[in-house]
């Protein structure tokens, strides 16, 4: 296939849309994204990019790609995961696995999360085939970001990709995201005794053990706050949010185990295995005084916040190209993988956050255009002309 009969854009996006990729914690709803991953690396090959297919360590059925259109070091990374998560076909007006255009959108699981964001890259490198590259311009495309991000971590323990530059297409709606909050999703499990509730001498009541629990992370939650402020976040601190909490089995019983879930949102400058040392050794006299035995566990490693200083030319080149100043969103990405690579990094995409994760999720077609110049744009800026550095 040569680049003057290559698929439109809408093709490329329906053949997207219609291959399923959903990553899950729950087995039973977990897919492997190997049919995507495929796709994409015979769509460069097309353009002329060199194409490595990365099976994941530890994942069957899940597989990362990089493809390369120029040589040397240097260079931009256009990112972008190719999983989606699942979904509720009976809540959605229209089959979510088919892309379907209504009212000058595109309807379909991953239009805008993030699937849309491939089709217009490879809308804008086919421009660039036989292009005179100072910088190579390499596409990647990563597995299960929706889940654990087992994709970017395998990425970064294998330093792939090399590169100055990157932007991860996630829907920003084309404003320019240079920090955003890490994630830590954790679980506390107490286990005492149970017994006959008539006596509470024949148990040790784990609830009992997880209101100090519980109160204790409320301090550290209010003393969080009042550490660490950063105004260029809507939400300027820390959060902590008690998720679910599970214990007993009847009210006559003593409870024998509890456990609560709990998500921790980070500010740049917060270390993940700093927090999680210090919630231990919090912890750790209330189990022992309740005679309960505490574990502690990450539900995943967590994802670290982001940050790329505004004087990144890559960032000063994304606001001039959107006429938007950079702003700090709340929820988590690939980019900190990326940026702990060596790679100035944005966030940077179509779409709206707002329809991601929801049914009918969709695509303004509004913003095709724009989205597919900026990344010429960024194109002839970072690989183009000679190295900024």
């Amino acid at each position: 296939m040569n680049s003057q009969h290559q698929p439109t854009l809408v093709s490329r996006l329906k053949q997207l849309i219609g291959t399923n990729s959903i990553s899950s914690s729950l087995p039973e709803l977990d897919e492997s994204n190997l049919e995507v991953i495929v796709l994409l690396a015979d769509w460069c090959e097309s353009l002329g990019m060199r194409a490595e297919v990365l099976p994941v360590p530890g994942q069957p059925g899940k597989a990362n790609m990089l493809a390369t259109l120029g040589r040397g070091d240097g260079g931009l990374v256009l990112s972008g995961h190719t999983d989606t998560v699942p979904c509720n076909p009976e809540r959605w007006q229209s089959d979510p696995h088919t892309l379907t255009e209504r009212d000058q959108r595109f309807y379909g699981l991953g239009t805008c999360d993030m699937k849309g964001f491939f089709a217009m890259v490879l809308e804008a490198v086919k421009d660039y085939r036989d292009a005179d590259f100072k910088q190579p311009l390499m596409i990647l495309a990563t597995a299960d970001e929706e889940s654990a991000m087992g994709g970017a971590r395998a990425l970064a323990d294998q330093g792939i990709p090399k590169a100055r530059y990157a932007v991860v297409g996630e829907p920003t709606s084309l404003v320019p995201v240079r920090a955003h909050k890490g994630i830590m999703m954790e679980t506390i499990r107490l286990t005492g005794k149970a017994g006959h509730s008539s006596n509470p001498a024949l148990g040790v009541n784990a609830l009992d053990a997880m209101l100090p629990v519980m109160a204790e992370l409320q301090n550290f939650r209010l003393q969080l706050a009042q550490n660490y402020q950063n105004a260029h976040f809507a939400v300027a601190t820390p959060t902590m949010n008690f998720g679910c909490i599970h214990g007993g089995d009847n009210p006559n019983r003593i409870c024998g185990a509890c456990e609560m879930a709990f998500d921790l949102r980070t500010l740049p400058g917060m270390s993940n295995d700093d927090l999680r040392a210090e919630i231990q050794q919090r912890l750790t006299p209330i189990a022992e005084q309740h005679q309960v035995t505490l574990e502690y566990t990450p539900m995943f490693p967590g994802v670290d916040s982001f940050q790329t200083d505004q004087s990144s030319p890559l960032v000063q080149a994304a606001e001039r190209l959107t006429g938007h100043s950079s702003v700090a969103v709340n929820y988590a990405t690939e980019a900190p993988f990326l940026k702990k690579m060596g790679m100035d990094t944005i966030v940077l995409g179509p779409g709206s956050i707002d329809q991601a994760h929801q049914p009918d999720e969709f695509l303004d077609q509004q913003q095709i255009d724009p989205c597919v110049n900026l990344i010429r744009r960024l194109i002839e800026d970072f690989c183009l002309k000679e190295s900024r550095d």
